[in-house]
């Protein structure tokens, strides 16, 4: 590479002469435009053989002259250059200075004038304006003087100046669109010019060049244009003239514009300070924020630090490249040395680094010198800069990226509490293979980056699960997410937190914040307190009929803990059912085997066949478990008013509907389509219900408008033509594709009365003799209690129900649950005396653990189950408390509402306590703590629970039966013939036998540790790894953890009905109509009864079935469990849909163990014994509460031969049994049997 030089022999200018002797410089003729030589060993005596030598060698590229002493400019014979080949750098050089300093004087000078003829006119100034004030600036008649016309130009002007001031502010500062513009493309255009410099960098410091054949002259020069116009800007705009002359970016503008303009009248290019727009890189961060691309601090400041460290690095960079390419102009420029851009960018490098090699250094004083002061500044700013860099950079989100939707797949947002269980539990649910092929793809969004473990269990599912940090309350995430085309958003609560109620409210923000980005989105959140969901209401935007739904923990909780008092063990089937678990195959004849058998059944739900419209619904139930092995529970009605409905187990009065929704317990979703493939024509005569699928039989296509038409003639009498139910807009709209809306709660409501009428217009298929058996033309018998309740005894809380009319409350506005008038919690409190006087029996007791600064747990949710309308008065189970008295008051304000509930002041651990409420002769005790929260240590957060339990498993009790028969002798108060057939000690049904040890006392134990549960049973051999599912206890119905409900989050997402009818199995009917009223009045309101609030009891409710006794007792020794579903069905409306059987029930030893496990959906050859406790869905009774003894209430029976806890309904029986006891005489005569129900 050729080297520029300047000037010769130590001259100050520059030009031309020689060293030492003065010898000129010669050109050649044949000398290549872009190469110069150097000759170090050139003199000034050896002239004549540099010319024979330069004649000789006419083909050579380049000339050697050995006594030359100076540098020689490369030219062509087209470029009109310097004939001498003299240096002109002092040129561009000198124009850059001659700019700069120009300006700065005229500036100074400006300044100096200004300031001058300020002070020197300041007293003329003052002069003038006391002669206006003396004279006075009105005339005498009071009007002003017209201005004068010199101060009108001067406003003018000064207007006019501000005016153009203010515009070249606008243009440069990027406050609209075009002065955006203008800045990105300023830095654009210096960005080129930079890579101009880089590609001009290879050729020679100073060459001659010809503007008008140079492609890059000419781009460069039209830069420059440009940025002299800016220039001009920018000074105009500019407050300060003088600051704004000595910036940064006016500096260089100074020593790269001028250059140019030189170059083209000189025909002749010089590097120069070029590399001064390196400089400009500075302003990069700027750039991005005009952009909208840098939006965080952390981002901004990174790119600050990378701006200018590279552009102090390439600036240095080119002035080594300038001086060392150049040389020492005192040396006469003989010491430079041929370096490429690139190298010396190298060179600086190892330089700030204090590496160093060694292999490219400076070799001209001007680069050493540099090269001292660099060190200085470079290595401090290399070593403050570089780990600050990577610090950044290293703190970077390392999921901070965004999702870029896949096209045809759908995706979710999963939010809230993200952990390795929480997200573990989910995914294992969600992304189960007996559900149906899963097409969706899992976004998490948290705030905290996950965890080792966590991350690991993202990358196992990276094809369907991706995580980025950020929070939902950010709009920007929520954007990064694509929060606007998920098909939904899902909040996940953290179920172990201290404060239930702050994480309530981190939620319902959450919501707010989803929300407000997007109203349209469904979310489906986790809600831990009943009485937060009140909030949720208040956002406009959440609609439940969209599919948004909340899931209360604490709701589900308790009303599954509640449905295990009427009938033990049902909280585990009914997890097991929306909890997807794969089917584990147990060959030995063991417990485990038929109960991993039924948790294999999940909630599935499918349009019915066609083959089904017209049939009832107890014919199709029955079709489809003989021939279809499935097992249909409810259906969705649409009702006149196009509201949607569950109904579950409505009855023979109920005709299937075209396009009519099916609930199904099987164990695969691809069994279930059997009920939509279903032809009869096609399967009437198949066997095999693996063999029923889609056939080629023509399906009838209804419209939405025709299936709803028909469900509203349906309703009310008329043919379709003649209906009027539904208007011309109706007809008009009802084709209009819209999300499903869920189905609300209420199981019949307002449909009862029309399905009543039709039924009574339409002439009856049932004989008399089987509409008796069905309730609707039979005045039952006294229901039989077996231990005696003497009614008029007075216990606190039970209140009496004689004489009540229609003018009495009796029930809640929405007639959904027993109400009564509020009641001082003083009123309700028994004393240990008092509660062991009092007789109680086939009760419920709830243990409660907690004080005045304890979490309310809202047991409101466990005592509306249990009061659900459904129930007759007398068969309500008492409700007995026993607990810390400052806790129970804090609860007490949405417990006063309802009947028959008592608070005995004391502690779960304390015998006396526990006896005086007669826990042996109890239904269900029932094990909470609101203190399990509070303590940091897993697995002693159950510890209250656990000893609570231990202490009831280890009591030793008398003869109960003897005790209570012989007091309740004694207590019957004054006036009351114990010879009275309604108040003799036992009605004739089973006699309880004593419990005379606590292992036999029903109990359910709320766990928040799954792992605590091997502490309940001390004599199980469960491993401490097994799942919660698989443990005895839980199959068993002895303990619940609230774990096992995060599965209803992913059941909810797939299908928002599964949701709405566990909670209408679980709550006793619980409606969003009363949840806002609940949250208008966090309290039920009375109401007087109506025929549609009567109509609303109407519903089925869960039992026990016995098979011990009663008209099924043939089929309990040996019979099979289909003959037994038929005959319920078809007699009774019953539904039965599992067992609840004695564990050791298998094996033939005398001595059985009392504990029982569910068995969901047995098989139709499924094999009973006499010990079997039948789960069934029993329609309401209206005539059980019609006579004045059916207001004794069923209770206790034998716990190893099914003990009966719920309602005593009197059901004809078919064949009499020798060894049945014997009812009372009166009884007798009637020939009856009794079923009892648990």
């Amino acid at each position: 590479m050729a080297n520029g030089g300047g000037g010769g022999g130590g001259s100050s200018g520059g030009g031309g002469g020689g060293g030492g002797g003065g010898s000129g410089l010669r050109m050649s003729s044949n000398i290549h435009a872009n190469h110069l030589s150097l000759d170090a060993s050139s003199s000034s005596s050896s002239s004549s053989s540099s010319s024979s030598s330069s004649s000789s060698s006419s083909s050579s590229s380049s000339v050697h002259e050995p006594k030359m002493d100076a540098l020689i400019i490369p030219v062509t014979m087209e470029v009109p250059c310097d004939s001498r080949g003299q240096r002109m750098w002092w040129a561009f050089l000198a124009s850059s200075m001659v700019t700069f300093f120009g300006g700065l004087f005229i500036i100074l000078l400006w300044r100096t004038l200004k300031y001058l003829w300020t002070v020197c006119c300041h007293c003329g100034g003052k002069t003038k304006e006391a002669q206006k004030i003396n004279n006075g600036s009105s005339q005498a008649d009071g009007t002003l003087k017209p201005v004068d016309e010199k101060e009108e130009v001067v406003a003018a002007e000064v207007g006019w100046m501000t005016s153009v001031k203010d515009w070249a502010g606008v243009m440069i500062s990027a406050q609209t669109l075009t002065g955006r513009v203008l800045v990105v493309l300023v830095f654009a255009l210096s960005i080129g010019a930079l890579v101009i410099y880089f590609i001009d960098s290879s050729n020679p410091i100073e060459s001659c060049q010809n503007f008008y054949r140079d492609f890059t002259l000419q781009i460069d020069m039209a830069f420059n244009v440009f940025f002299l116009l800016y220039f001009g800007l920018r000074f105009i705009a500019a407050n300060d003239k003088l600051w704004f002359w000595l910036e940064v970016n006016s500096v260089v503008d100074f020593f790269t514009v001028p250059p140019v303009f030189v170059s083209v009248y000189l025909n002749r290019s010089w590097l120069g300070l070029r590399f001064l727009r390196a400089l400009r890189l500075i302003q990069f961060s700027e750039i991005l924020q005009f952009l909208n691309i840098l939006k965080t601090s952390n981002s901004i400041k990174l790119v600050n630090l990378l701006s200018i460290f590279i552009s102090t690095w390439l600036t240095a960079a080119g002035f080594i490249h300038l001086v060392e390419n150049s040389g020492d102009p005192w040396e006469n420029f003989q010491n430079n040395q041929a370096l490429t851009y690139w190298e010396c960018v190298y060179l600086l490098m190892v330089t700030m680094s204090t590496v160093g090699y060694g292999d490219v250094y400076a070799k001209t004083t001007l680069g050493r010198l540099f090269m001292v002061f660099f060190i200085l500044g470079g290595l401090a700013m290399f070593a403050s800069y570089v780990p600050e860099i990577i610090e950044l950079i290293g703190n970077r989100k390392k999921y901070g990226g965004s999702y870029s939707a896949v096209s045809g797949r759908k995706h979710i947002v999963v939010c809230g509490h993200i952990t390795l269980e929480s997200v573990s539990n989910f995914l294992k649910d969600f992304l189960h293979k007996d559900r149906d092929d899963v097409n969706v793809e899992i976004v998490f969004l948290h705030n905290i980056s996950p965890n080792l473990e966590l991350e690991a269990l993202f990358k196992r599912h990276f094809t369907q699960v991706e995580f980025y940090q950020g929070s939902v309350l950010n709009p920007h995430d929520l954007a990064r997410v694509k929060i606007e085309s998920a098909d939904a958003c899902l909040i996940l609560a953290n179920k172990y937190c201290a404060d239930p109620d702050a994480e309530d409210a981190s939620n319902i923000m959450r919501v707010i914040s989803i929300k407000n980005y997007h109203p349209k989105i469904r979310i489906i959140t986790q809600m831990l307190q009943y009485h937060n969901k009140a909030h949720l209401l208040n956002i406009p935007s959440w609609n439940w009929k969209e599919g948004d739904d909340a899931i209360c923990l604490a709701e589900l909780k308790l009303g599954f803990i509640a449905q295990s008092c009427l009938a033990q063990g049902l909280s585990t089937m009914l997890a097991n059912l929306f909890s997807m678990r794969s089917f584990i195959k147990i060959e030995e004849d063991t417990w485990q085997k038929y109960y991993l058998e039924g948790v294999s059944n999940e909630m599935y739900t499918e349009y019915l066949s066609s083959a089904f419209v017209g049939l009832s619904f107890p014919t199709v139930c029955e079709l489809c478990f003989v021939k279809l092995k499935l097992l249909m529970i409810a259906i969705e009605y649409k009702s006149a008013n196009r509201e949607s409905r569950i109904l579950i187990n409505p009855g023979n009065h109920l005709k299937i509907q075209e396009g009519t929704l099916g609930f199904f317990i099987a164990s695969d979703a691809k069994e279930v389509k059997r009920a939509f493939f279903y032809c009869k024509a096609c399967h009437d005569d198949v066997t095999d219900p693996k063999r029923i699928k889609k056939c080629g039989c023509r399906r009838p296509k209804t419209s939405i408008y025709k299936r709803m038409s028909r469900a509203c003639c349906f309703d009310c009498g008329r043919s379709e033509r003649d209906c009027s139910c539904m208007s011309g807009r109706v007809r008009g709209n009802v084709d209009t594709p819209e999300r499903t809306f869920p189905l609300s709660s209420v199981s019949v409501n307002d449909c009862a009365t029309s399905f009543r009428a039709f039924e009574d217009e339409q002439p009856s298929t049932l004989s008399p003799k089987k509409k008796q058996r069905n309730g609707g033309m039979r005045n039952s018998p006294n229901s039989s209690p077996k231990l005696m309740r003497h009614d008029p005894l007075l216990i606190p809380g039970n209140d009496q129900i004689d004489n009540m009319d229609s003018n009495v409350k009796k029930y809640d506005s929405t007639g959904m649950f027993h109400w009564c008038a509020a009641k001082e919690i003083e009123k309700v409190i028994l004393t240990r005396s008092e509660a062991a006087m009092t007789v109680l029996s086939g009760h419920v007791v709830v243990c409660i653990f907690g004080d005045v600064s304890s979490a309310l747990i809202g047991l409101r949710n466990l005592v509306m189950p249990l009061r659900a309308s459904n129930f007759h008065y007398h068969e309500l189970k008492h409700i007995v408390f026993v607990g810390s008295i400052e806790y129970l008051k804090r609860e007490w304000e949405t417990l006063h509402n309802f009947p028959k509930v008592s608070i005995l002041p004391g502690t779960p651990l304390s015998r006396a306590d526990l006896r005086a409420v007669n826990i042996n002769l109890c239904d269900m005790c029932v094990i909470l703590s609101a203190n399990q929260n509070n303590i940091d240590d897993t697995s002693l957060q159950d510890k209250e629970c656990i000893l609570a339990s231990l202490n009831i498993k280890s009591m030793q009790f008398d003869d109960s039966i003897g005790v209570l028969q012989a007091n309740s002798q004694g207590f019957t108060p004054p006036g009351m013939d114990r010879s009275s057939p309604d108040n003799s000690p036992v009605h004739g049904m089973l006699r309880q036998p004593s419990i005379t040890t606590g292992v036999n006392i029903p109990i359910i134990t709320e766990l928040v540790n799954d792992t605590n549960v091997q502490f309940l049973d001390q004599d199980d051999d469960d491993d401490p790894d097994t799942e919660l599912y698989l443990t005895q206890p839980f199959a068993c119905g002895t303990a619940f953890a609230v774990s096992v409900l995060d599965s209803l989050m992913s059941a909810t997402y797939f299908n928002d009905n599964i949701l709405t009818l566990i909670r209408t199995l679980v709550t006793g009917g619980a409606t969003p109509e009363l949840e806002a009223l609940i949250a208008e009045e966090n309290a039920l309101r009375g109401g007087y009864s109506t025929p549609q609030t009567l109509a609303n009891r109407d519903r089925c409710r869960v039992a026990q079935l016995a098979l011990l006794d009663g008209p099924f007792a043939d089929l309990g020794d040996g019979g099979c469990y289909g003959d037994l579903f038929c005959k319920a069905l078809k007699t009774y409306n019953m539904l039965c849909f599992g067992i609840y059987r004695l564990r050791d029930a298998h094996l033939s030893t005398p001595s059985q163990c009392t504990k029982r496990y569910v068995i969901t959906n047995p098989p139709y050859e499924f094999e009973l014994v006499p010990t079997d406790l039948i789960f069934c869905l029993m329609q309401f009774d209206h005539n059980a509460g019609q006579s004045r003894a059916s207001l004794s209430h069923s209770s206790h029976s034998s716990q190893s031969s099914s003990k009966k806890s719920s309602s005593v309904h009197s059901i004809p029986s078919t064949a009499n049994r020798p060894n049945r006891p014997k009812s009372r005489e009166s009884r007798d005569k009637q020939n009856r049997k009794e079923m009892v129900y648990r």
